[in-house]
C-alpha cells in the first residue's frame, strides 16, 4: 500500500500547528509568545548574528524580524548595538534571559506532554525521518 503523500503532509502540518498552538498558549504564563521566545532563543544561540541571520533562523523575513526585534527592545528583552558596518548586534537583557529560561522550563513540560504518545523508539524514528527530510536546508 502506498502512503497518501497529501495526507502525510497534512499530518505533519497538524502536528506542527498543535505544537505551535500549545506552546504559544503555555508561554503566555512567561509573558511571551512563541515567536518572541523563538527570537530570544536565536539571539542567545547566535551571538553577534545579523538581523538577516536571525530572521533566517526564526523562519521570518528580514522586515518581520526587524519589527519583532524592535518590539523586544521596547519590552526590554533584548538590546541592539552597532556592530561592524551597518550590522546591529542583538543581545539578551537580564529580563530577556529570564524570559528565555522560564520559556525553556515551560517548553520542557509542554513538549513532554505533546510527545507522550510516542515511546522513545518512536521519538527517535520521528526525529530521524524529519532530519532526513530537512537535511538539504
Amino acid at each position: 500500500m502506498t502512503t497518501d503523500l497529501e495526507r502525510l503532509g497534512q499530518a505533519v502540518k497538524r502536528a506542527q500547528y498543535r505544537n505551535h498552538r500549545t506552546m504559544d498558549l503555555a508561554l503566555q504564563d512567561v509573558g511571551v509568545t512563541l515567536v518572541q521566545w523563538d527570537a530570544l532563543r536565536a539571539v542567545d544561540r547566535m551571538p553577534g548574528a545579523s538581523g538577516h541571520d536571525l530572521a533566517v533562523a526564526t523562519f521570518q523575513s528580514d522586515q518581520a524580524f526587524g519589527t519583532l526585534a524592535s518590539r523586544l527592545v521596547e519590552r526590554g528583552l533584548i538590546e541592539r548595538t552597532a556592530g561592524r558596518g551597518r550590522r546591529l548586534v542583538h543581545t539578551l537583557t537580564p529580563t530577556g534571559r529570564e524570559a528565555l529560561d522560564d520559556g525553556h522550563r515551560v517548553a520542557a513540560r509542554v513538549l513532554e506532554e505533546l510527545f507522550a504518545p510516542l515511546d522513545e523508539p518512536g521519538r527517535a524514528a520521528l526525529m530521524a525521518a524529519l532530519t532526513t527530510l530537512t537535511a538539504g536546508e
